[in-house]
Parts: structure tokens; sequence; C-alpha cells
């Protein structure tokens, strides 16, 4: 997996639009700051677990751990024949 434009344009205008476009029509009132601080935290947030979530995934510093036997087994299966030792 590599970096991929459109998940990461997708994601971004739609955190964008929540964070920025969406306290636009917050209502006035007492609350108001407080209510279009919080969208804007959650969207920058939210934006930058999901952006670090992604980018983990490109490049994993474990892969998974297969034993011997599943290894044979999965070779066998592909065609290719190992030779056990």
């Amino acid at each position: 997996m590599g970096y991929q434009v459109i998940p990461v344009a997708v994601i971004t205008v739609f955190w964008v639009i929540i964070g920025f476009i969406v306290p636009c029509f917050i209502p006035k009132g007492p609350n108001r700051g407080v209510i279009v601080s919080m969208l804007m935290l959650i969207a920058i947030c939210s934006w930058l677990f999901w952006l670090v979530s992604y980018m983990v995934q490109m490049n994993p510093l474990i892969g998974p751990a297969l034993n011997k036997k599943t290894i044979m087994m999965m070779a066998d299966a592909w065609g290719n024949n190992l030779e056990s030792n």
C-alpha cells in the first residue's frame, strides 16, 4: 500500500467542512464560541488521528508472524514447492 491522493483528499475535505464551514452556520447565542471551538478542535484532532493511522499502514513496522507449517502450506497452495528442512 502506498500513498493515495483520493482517500486523503476526501477525508481532508470532509473534516474541512466540519471544522471550518459548519461553524459559520451556528446561530448566535451565549455558547456559540464554545461550540465553534469544539467543532474546530474535533475536526483537527480527528483528521490528524486518521492521517496518522493511514500513514502507519503504508509501512508497517511489524509484519505477520507465520510459523513454518503455515508457510509450507501457503507455498504448496500457490505452487511454490519449498523444501522442508
